[in-house]
């Protein structure tokens, strides 16, 4: 029963990691930077819920400001830059995913909520380092997979579905500042 709750809040956390992988991956970006963006991802949900047991509930004490505002300002960043290369009229064979420091900020983005998760895990597993792997490896996949079909559907699309993906990323920024 252990593993099965530990396997399904590796799947929750990771849905959002593809929902927004999934917007992203209309960009057509190159499959080295596929691998990459879902690589520091997969890293991210492995150490952001180690974080959060360890330091998290001393940070988010400190920290006067919401996640969910830090996950607005990271969206709509993301989102008003993708609309933007929609609008460029070159042709977009294969792409830089993004700077180095968008790639940080997306895996940040979609790893907050295992911080979160992070501050309660002693009170689910006590196999902390099992847990974080589990997430890690689940985030990657489903990163890999969102990025995968988001190029798939560009290539049916074109540049109206990184509009969309953009406007999405920003909708998403929006709920998540509203709950």
């Amino acid at each position: 029963m252990h593993a099965l709750i530990i396997i399904i809040i590796a799947i929750s956390l990771s849905m959002d990691a593809f929902s927004l992988s999934l917007a992203y991956g209309t960009l057509n970006i190159n499959k080295k930077d596929i691998r990459l963006l879902s690589f520091v991802v997969g890293m991210y949900h492995f150490f952001m819920p180690l974080l959060g047991m360890f330091i998290g509930s001393i940070i988010l004490s400190l920290l006067p400001i919401s996640p969910n505002i830090i996950v607005f300002i990271v969206l709509l960043f993301i989102g008003i830059e993708m609309i933007g290369e929609s609008r460029n009229n070159h042709t977009r064979e294969d792409m830089q995913v993004m700077n180095i420091r968008d790639l940080f900020l997306f895996a940040f983005a979609v790893s907050l909520d295992s911080f979160s998760v992070g501050i309660g895990l002693k009170s689910i597993s006590q196999h902390f380092v099992l847990s974080a792997i589990t997430f890690s490896f689940t985030s990657f996949f489903f990163t890999y997979i969102g990025l995968i079909l988001g190029k798939k559907i560009n290539n049916k699309l074109g540049s109206i579905s990184t509009f969309i993906g953009g406007m999405v990323l920003i909708l998403i920024g929006v709920i998540t500042l509203l709950t």
